[in-house]
């Protein structure tokens, strides 16, 4: 494995889904249109993201989405299938910047940008964990 340091700008990755009935907004209110809802577009961009700079990344290291600024373009049906690309375009440190894109079996239906952060994995289970034990915000 090579370092945390070692993510190439142009790496990329796709991920491909068929959109079912969960995923569309319909889902979460049955008086919307059956069609993909954005924050599941988003969640396609972010998966390619994490998959372009996964094989780079150091045992024990992960990354975690810290950023999305993304414009949905277009409804998909559901049935259709999407394709959200990924593509590094800055290295900075731990913050690793990527233009993403997805599109239908017609046409672009997303874009934009995410960052994610690269963390260690012991280091993050912790916080959480710390998190986990405070007490509730009233």
């Amino acid at each position: 494995m090579s370092t945390n340091h070692e993510i190439p700008v142009g790496a990329m990755a796709e991920y491909a889904l068929v959109v079912t009935h969960d995923l569309t907004i319909a889902a979460i209110d049955p008086r919307l249109p059956e069609v993909l809802a954005t924050p599941m577009m988003i969640n396609s961009m972010e998966i390619a993201a994490a998959r372009a700079i996964q094989p780079y990344l150091a045992d024990g290291w992960i990354s975690v989405g810290v950023v999305v600024d993304i414009r949905h373009l277009a409804a998909t049906p559901e049935g259709a299938t999407i394709r959200a690309q990924a593509r590094v375009v800055n290295v900075d440190g731990k913050r690793i910047t990527f233009a993403v894109e997805a599109y239908d079996d017609v046409e672009k239906i997303g874009e934009g940008t995410h960052v994610r952060a690269l963390v260690e994995l012991p280091r993050f289970l912790r916080m959480v964990e710390q998190k986990r034990s405070r007490p509730p915000r009233s």
